[in-house]
């Protein structure tokens, strides 16, 4: 049985989600986890697979933008993203030792589903891995995570409910001194007579206790029980998806917005944190470039007026922090050895809230 969810607590968010308040309510978009969790061998860590749309065995290019708040970090295949606006194939995050297996895993999976394509072209993987740091909950250096994790990660991506906090590559993460992980949610928009939505899903792994802020709230100097950290460690990786067509540099202004929505969670994005942001719109399927060269005209929403996916964007990502962070459950640590990492007390979050 998930544990009740951020808006289930009473927190007043704003906007209109979709049915699954979820990055998963963009049609086509899929979410899958390979989940790996061993204590006798200190295995907390994982992959987490966003698929943008259903593969048909061939290529298609999605539109995409990135933004890097501060790059203590990585997400590979970003120049060639800032460079093309595109990028192909599923979205990956895990730990950051397990940078280099996913990469290989994902490679594997594209020349195998992509088979005619490597066949006929000079075709080329480029996939997109992220990550952050799961050390304190996960014997890292032990690289548990394997090439093979990537493609069950891939293979088990669905669509509909999202499963949040110690999922996948969220395995064995922490934020604002909490046990977090994997959140998502999502928004609902008109404009311009259509309804688009956009969905955030973040790894989330950031931040300090006394710095966390919900809705504007200090739940976190309100909440100090179980504080341990004295400097900031850790990372945020944020993936954006909408239906609505956007070009490159839309998108690109969309993963800069994610920011505002971490920002307003408390942290300052610290010089040890890595926080990375990558925004895609599944509009306008098509050829790969090098197979359509006369390059046809892809429709685009006029950038003056992406106002109202900005403030959806923002939305979205203060939401899919907290229901990362509201999913977590209590985790003993790897290292230093008899630290527990508390999952947040959602009856007393909640009371904050009811409190009015």
């Amino acid at each position: 049985m998930p544990k009740p969810r951020a808006r289930d607590l009473g927190l007043p968010f704003q906007g209109r989600p979709g049915p699954f308040n979820a990055i998963t309510d963009v049609e086509g978009v899929r979410v899958g986890f390979c989940t790996l969790t061993d204590p006798g061998r200190a295995m907390r860590t994982g992959v987490t697979a966003v698929v943008p749309r259903v593969e048909s065995g061939v290529p298609q290019p999605v539109m995409a933008g990135q933004f890097t708040l501060n790059g203590n970090g990585e997400m590979t295949g970003t120049h060639w993203i800032n460079d093309a606006g595109y990028f192909i194939g599923p979205v990956c995050i895990t730990n950051t030792h397990g940078i280099g297996a996913v990469h290989h895993g994902v490679t594997e999976w594209m020349i195998e589903n992509y088979a005619d394509w490597f066949q006929a072209e000079h075709a080329w993987a480029m996939p997109v891995v992220a990550e952050t740091y799961d050390g304190i909950l996960n014997d890292i250096n032990a690289l548990h995570v394997e090439p093979r994790h990537a493609g069950m990660a891939i293979k088990a991506a669905k669509g509909g409910f999202v499963e949040e906090g110690s999922t996948g590559g969220g395995n064995g993460m922490i934020a604002y001194e909490f046990k977090a992980g994997t959140g998502t949610s999502s928004r609902r928009v008109r404009l311009g007579g259509q309804e688009f939505t956009v969905g955030a899903l973040v790894q989330a792994n950031h931040g300090r206790r006394g710095w966390f802020q919900v809705l504007g709230r200090p739940v976190g100097a309100l909440m100090p029980e179980g504080a341990w950290r004295d400097t900031d460690q850790g990372s945020i990786i944020v993936v954006i998806a909408t239906d609505a067509p956007l070009g490159p540099l839309t998108l690109r202004h969309l993963a800069r917005r994610g920011s505002m929505g971490v920002a307003r969670g408390g942290t300052p994005a610290g010089n040890s944190s890595g926080d990375i942001f990558l925004a895609f719109s599944t509009a306008n399927p098509g050829p790969m470039p090098q197979t359509d060269r006369a390059g046809p005209a892809q429709p685009a929403i006029n950038q003056e007026l992406s106002g109202s996916l900005y403030v959806a964007d923002t939305e979205a990502m203060e939401e899919a922090i907290v229901n990362a962070i509201v999913a977590g459950v209590d985790v003993a640590a790897v290292k230093p050895k008899g630290l527990v990492v508390k999952g947040i007390d959602t009856g007393a979050l909640a009371a904050l809230f009811a409190k009015g």
